[in-house]
């Protein structure tokens, strides 16, 4: 091997330098100026999701009111439909209205990213020159058998193949390769760099397969780096029943929807360690929220530290409690298992709704035979194609050309490459963030208005790493390891599902990612769940790439065997995908999404969900409602 001189990161991808694999200058991340990067964002690493300058015009109008951007270009260009947001939701409401007027009319979507998807973003990392890929916010299918008819309909249509998956999904690999649940405590905070083979909490059990911890809790909590006191109070939260309430049964369910996991927790177990304290506010990941101010039940169905999800069955509505099936294998599974998986996640389904809409733009008649297709994003805004998809383009004024009650046009104000345009269409359909609409469209009913400015979301993180090998995370027997000490709360093995070509990793000694999750809380223990997700929004959105990789280096480095790990060595690339607008929290009425003249509101928010069902329900709807 040869010799390292000197290791950097160029936003994301590792740089060589010396006897190097890489031309000194060279970059393959965000602003590339190699044309096979910097035209195909899935390929690009460093700050990922909503990148720097995606969001910068929004937060312009949306802080400031301003409506200053220079002079306008007016376009020559007319549409039926203009549609706001290239996420799921946004690509599904083309998809509809092109079935339901006909394929004929003209679609414009714009995107104020540089890639479609919104949370359902594909991350590709070539290693060693092998491509590997990830997905960079939504990742599974979450519970099918309550789809509804119009989602089934539409993901038939796409080609998906539900049976597909049972076979894609290699449910022994975790055990084949003795990967566990298990807590990593970092020395920053807990005195030492330790393993513990148990996970104290429920997160883990989604992921159908992996390793259940084999230690008893009470030999688990002994080798935690925590005090004698700390150890007992501890045990006491993981012991923790409907029985330890303090109440009476009859008052159980009532009690448990009414009082703070956190005062529970304090008041009634008299669990006052401050550590404890930080591995409960970090053991709820994804769409679980704050912890410290959320109730018991909201606790219970996050999986929080304590509270686990069989003990406390009895006090859970009917479907919460997932039921858990105690495999004889010693492996997590549910009833209804997440294994409807693709190798980049929901990406698939976006872009086989771009493949739908805009046919040239790649390879493959259904979502399989897209996985390993490259698409060609020269091709989504052709002048002589039926539906256009304009990417880096934001959205910052909406109106109808007379009044809303009787106009028939709409004129939507853009901005691409710090020039204003506007563009004509017959209707509009805003899948954006609904937060955002109450800024942008023009005359909004004050009661509509007002209920849209009520919304706000969770700022969320998927970070995927590059990795040359996993023989340390085999030494370690990792598959997902829970971390209260780090930014990234849990890091995992991805789903081990091979299709359509693509081969999940099967030796340690081959490449692969490694997804490090984040749901980011803020700094004012107990302050509201809305403070805290803008105090985490401003401090995600304050950091350079060069914050994350340190964080990420310090992260691995202390929780892998070093005589397997190697951060300057083993890790190829780095993607970190910022959400600082991830999922929704609380649920609009039906005034804020009722439609407005020409305008109708889809996107998942407007269900108070982040799930990808949801996005495309939500988009039916919208189409429905402009007919």
């Amino acid at each position: 091997m040869s010799k390292i001189d000197r290791r950097d990161f160029i936003n994301g991808s590792l740089l060589l330098l010396g006897s190097s694999v890489m031309p000194v200058g060279s970059s393959m991340g965000q602003n590339s100026k190699d044309p096979s990067n910097s035209s195909y964002p899935p390929a690009l690493n460093g700050l990922r999701g909503s990148h720097p300058g995606s969001n910068e015009s929004a937060h312009k109008k949306a802080w400031t009111g301003n409506n200053d951007w220079g002079r306008q270009n007016l376009l020559d260009e007319e549409y039926d439909l203009v549609v706001v947001g290239g996420g799921i939701s946004g690509l599904a409401s083309a998809y509809f209205f092109s079935k339901q007027h006909g394929s004929d009319k003209k679609i414009l979507i714009i995107e104020n990213h540089d890639d479609f998807g919104g949370h359902a973003r594909r991350n590709e990392h070539i290693v060693d020159g092998k491509l590997i890929l990830g997905e960079g916010g939504s990742e599974s299918f979450e519970y099918p058998s309550g789809f509804s008819n119009v989602v089934l309909k539409l993901l038939d249509e796409l080609g998906v193949d539900m049976e597909a998956f049972k076979s894609a999904y290699d449910r022994s690999f975790f055990k084949k390769h003795g990967l566990e649940a298990v807590t990593y405590f970092n020395e920053r905070y807990f005195g030492e760099d330790k393993i513990v083979r148990h996970p104290f909490c429920d997160y883990p059990g989604f992921i159908e397969g992996l390793l259940r911890p084999k230690i008893d809790i009470n030999e688990a909590v002994e080798q935690v780096p925590l005090s004698i006191e700390g150890k007992r109070q501890l045990l006491k939260l993981l012991m923790s029943n409907p029985r330890t309430l303090g109440v009476e049964k009859s008052q159980w369910r009532r009690y448990v929807r009414e009082v703070s996991y956190f005062d529970y927790m304090r008041d009634t177990l008299g669990v006052v360690d401050p550590l404890i304290h930080r591995m409960a506010r970090q053991s709820i990941v994804d769409y679980g929220g704050v912890p410290d101010v959320m109730t018991i039940n909201g606790a219970l169905e996050g999986g929080a530290l304590g509270m686990n999800a069989a003990t406390w069955k009895e006090v859970l509505d009917d479907g919460a409690y997932q039921n858990y099936i105690d495999r004889k294998d010693g492996t997590y599974a549910v009833e209804e298992p997440f294994i409807e998986h693709y190798p980049d996640g929901n990406a698939t389904i976006a872009r086989m709704l771009v493949k739908k809409l805009i046919p040239n733009v790649g390879k493959g008649d259904n979502v399989e035979e897209i996985i390993l297709s490259k698409f060609n994003y020269h091709q989504l805004d052709k002048k002589n194609s039926n539906v256009r998809l304009r990417l880096n383009s934001t959205a910052i004024n909406i109106e109808h050309e007379t009044d809303a009650s009787n106009s028939d046009y709409v004129y939507t104000d853009y901005i691409k490459n710090e020039i204003p345009y506007r563009v004509k269409s017959k209707n509009v359909i805003l899948a954006c963030y609904n937060m955002m609409i109450p800024h942008i469209v023009n005359n909004l009913p004050q009661d509509q208005y007002q209920e849209l400015m009520k919304l706000t979301k969770i700022p969320l993180q998927y970070s995927t790493i590059g990795l040359r090998n996993w023989s340390a995370i085999k030494e370690a027997g990792i598959g997902m390891a829970m971390s209260p000490g780090n930014m990234h709360q849990a890091v995992n093995m991805d789903f081990p599902t091979s299709m359509g070509g693509y081969e999940y990793t099967n030796s340690p000694n081959d490449p692969c990612i490694l997804h490090m999750r984040c749901c980011l809380q803020g700094d004012t223990h107990g302050a509201p769940a809305i403070q805290q997700f803008k105090e985490a929004r401003y401090r995600m959105l304050g950091k350079k790439f060069s914050d994350y990789e340190a964080e990420i280096r310090d992260h691995l480095t202390g929780m892998l065997p070093k005589n397997y790990f190697n951060f300057d060595r083993d890790v190829a690339s780095i993607t970190v995908n910022r959400w600082a607008h991830g999922y929704s929290y609380g649920k609009v009425s039906e005034i804020g999404i009722r439609p407005f003249g020409k305008i109708a509101i889809a996107n998942s928010d407007a269900s108070g969900s982040s799930l990808m069902n949801r996005a495309i329900e939500e988009a039916w709807r919208a189409v429905k409602e402009l007919s």
